[in-house]
C-alpha cells in the first residue's frame, strides 16, 4: 500500500529512478523543452522546481548541492549562469507542463515541460535580435504614390497606358 506516498515510482526502483530524473532535469537544463511522458513531466517539475529555486542564490553551498542531484557540472553552471538570473523575480512556478496527446506506439500521454521564462511566444518582452514584421505591400515613400496617382489620372486607352 502506498498511504501518503507521494513519490511517483515509475515502475523503477531508486537508483534507476533519482538517475532518469537526473538525465531528464540535465536535458531540461540544457534545452529549456523537452518531450517526454506525462507521469515522467511530473515528477520532474517536483524534482526540478526546488533546485532552480536553490540555484536563485549563488553560493558555494548551494552549488554542491544542485550538483548531488544533477551529477553534471555543464547543466549545473547553466543552471546557476543562465536560468537563475531569468528566474530572479519569480516566486515559483518556474515549469509549464502542456499535454500533446498519446504516443501512437503504446497510447502513452505524452507531454512538453518547458522552462516558463524561455519561452518567446508567451513572455512579454521581445528577444534582443526581434526583426520587424515583414508586409506584401511595397514600401515607397509618399510623394512617390502621389506622383504617380497624378499621372495616372488622364484617360488611358485599351492597353492600360495613359495618352
Amino acid at each position: 500500500m502506498r498511504h501518503g506516498n507521494k513519490n511517483n515510482a515509475l515502475s523503477r526502483k531508486k537508483a534507476h529512478r533519482d538517475a532518469l530524473l537526473s538525465n531528464l532535469a540535465c536535458s531540461l537544463i540544457a534545452h529549456k523543452r523537452i518531450n517526454t511522458t506525462l507521469a515522467k513531466a511530473r515528477a520532474l517539475r517536483r524534482y526540478v522546481e526546488p533546485l532552480i529555486t536553490r540555484s536563485k542564490d549563488d553560493s558555494m553551498h548551494n552549488r554542491r548541492t544542485v550538483f548531488t542531484y544533477l551529477q553534471n557540472k555543464e547543466a549545473t553552471a547553466a543552471l546557476f549562469r543562465d536560468v537563475a538570473p531569468k528566474v530572479a523575480e519569480r516566486p515559483g512556478g518556474y515549469t509549464r507542463i502542456i499535454k500533446l496527446g498519446n504516443r501512437l506506439g503504446d497510447a502513452s500521454e505524452m507531454a512538453m515541460i518547458e522552462l516558463v521564462d524561455f519561452n518567446t511566444v508567451y513572455t512579454k518582452e521581445k528577444p534582443a535580435g526581434a526583426e520587424v514584421k515583414k508586409t506584401r505591400r511595397s514600401r515607397r515613400p509618399a510623394a512617390a504614390t502621389k506622383a504617380e496617382g497624378k499621372a495616372s489620372e488622364g484617360p488611358t486607352t485599351e492597353e492600360g497606358k495613359a495618352e
